[in-house]
């Protein structure tokens, strides 16, 4: 089990055991900000580059973000993570790693906002735009990507402030790469990232 997944487990098992109930009500104009690890599964077929199958291994990382809450239920939220080094296999060919570091601006939906409720539910759609960077194999250059993005996420309240979070999103990610300035296909990352952390509110 990876680091995300297991923590993201840990959290909603140490909430369901919780004996005291924390009342919670996200409200218009409240600040959050969160931090965590996320485990990120690019999807099994990453397309062809130079005309061999491309694999980009899964991998783990640190994610942060911050948001605000325009209404009750509605709010916007600005994420990032440290870059995650992808290994890259082409063909049976290992040909070295490249960090993708992306970033996501989502607007969030709250069914349980402005209500007393320890436990608040969320889910978000937006855009990613995702940088490539530190290709090992030489010649290699993948393009910078723009793509949608899909959340759905939970948070549990242990005080008024402070929250756990598990996460899991969906983006379409897709980057052009060239090797030695001639164009070999597209990459198609997908990703699937499964987190938990903590949320502050304030």
């Amino acid at each position: 089990m990876s680091k995300a997944t297991f923590f993201s487990a840990a959290v909603i098992a140490t909430t369901g055991l919780m004996a005291t109930q924390t009342a919670l009500a996200y409200e218009a104009g409240d600040f959050f900000v969160r931090g965590g690890i996320a485990t990120v599964h690019p999807t099994s077929d990453s397309g062809r580059l130079a005309g061999q199958e491309l694999d980009i291994a899964d991998e783990n990382g640190f994610t942060y973000g911050f948001g605000y809450l325009f209404t009750d239920k509605i709010g916007v939220e600005l994420n990032r993570s440290e870059p995650f080094e992808h290994d890259l296999t082409l063909g049976s060919t290992d040909i070295g790693s490249v960090d993708r570091t992306p970033v996501n601006l989502l607007a969030n939906y709250y069914p349980l906002g402005g209500t007393d409720s320890q436990v608040q539910p969320y889910a978000g759609v937006g855009v990613n735009y995702t940088t490539y960077s530190d290709e090992e194999l030489s010649g290699l250059n993948i393009d910078d990507s723009w793509g949608a993005i899909g959340q759905v996420g939970v948070d549990f309240a242990l005080t008024d402030y402070l929250l756990l979070n598990a996460s899991v999103s969906y983006a379409d990610v897709e980057a052009d790469a060239s090797l030695k300035g001639s164009n070999i296909g597209t990459a198609d990352v997908d990703p699937v990232t499964v987190g938990g952390g903590v949320t502050l509110r304030f």
